[in-house]
C-alpha cells in the first residue's frame, strides 16, 4: 500500500551536492543564470511517487506533472527549471553534456532529488538496476516547458533564460532550502 506522507530528510542531516558546469558547444549548461545542479541526496526515505508528488503539492513551489525515466538524448529546458524526484531505481546521469569536459556524471537513486536549472544539458547515461523513474516538477508558476537540444537555430530560446526567476521557497522543504543558499 502507497505511503500517504512523505518522509523527508531533516535539513540539518541533508547532504546536498551542488554543480556549476560551464557552457558547451550550444548548451548554456548555468553559465547563465549561474545556479548550480543540486543533488538532495537521499531526500526521501522510502517514498512512493503517489506521497512525494503529494508532498511537493503541499509545498506549492513545484507541480509534479509526470512520472517517467530521463530521456537518453541530451536535451534541456529553457523555459523553466526542472525538479526531479528519483522514485524508483538507480541511474548513472549526465550533466552537461557527454562531450563537455566540465560534464558532471552522477549516480542517483530512489529517495535523491535533483533541481535541474534551466539551460541544463541533461540526460541519462545508464539504468543500473532497470526501472529508473522519476517524478518530473516544474514550479507552479512556470511556462510550459519545452525541448532544446543544443542545435543551430535555439539562440533565442537561450537568450529567454535569463528572464526566468529563481526558485523564492525551496521545492522540497519550503521556507528553508538549498535552493535559497545559491
Amino acid at each position: 500500500m502507497a505511503t500517504t506522507k512523505a518522509a523527508v530528510t531533516p535539513l540539518t542531516s541533508l547532504r546536498v551536492s551542488t554543480h556549476q558546469i560551464p557552457a558547451h558547444n550550444l548548451i548554456p549548461n548555468t553559465s547563465i543564470q549561474h545556479k548550480p545542479v543540486l543533488i538532495y541526496h537521499s531526500c526521501f526515505q522510502n517514498a512512493s511517487a503517489s506521497a512525494i508528488e503529494a508532498h511537493l503539492t503541499r509545498i506549492t513551489v513545484v507541480a509534479p506533472q509526470w512520472r517517467y525515466t530521463m530521456y537518453s538524448q541530451t536535451h534541456y529546458h529553457s523555459t523553466t527549471h526542472e525538479v526531479l524526484c528519483i522514485v524508483h531505481g538507480k541511474a548513472k546521469l549526465c550533466f552537461g553534456g557527454e562531450d563537455n569536459p566540465g560534464r558532471v556524471e552522477p549516480v542517483v537513486q530512489k529517495g535523491d532529488v535533483v533541481v535541474v536549472p534551466a539551460g541544463v544539458g541533461h540526460r541519462l547515461m545508464k539504468d543500473l538496476d532497470g526501472g529508473f523513474q522519476m517524478v518530473g516538477s516544474y514550479p507552479s508558476d512556470a511556462k510550459v516547458w519545452d525541448m532544446c537540444y543544443g542545435k543551430e537555430g535555439e539562440e533565442e530560446k537561450v537568450d529567454g533564460i535569463r528572464g526566468l526567476g529563481w526558485f523564492e521557497r525551496d521545492p522540497v522543504f519550503g521556507d528553508e532550502g538549498p535552493v535559497l543558499r545559491v
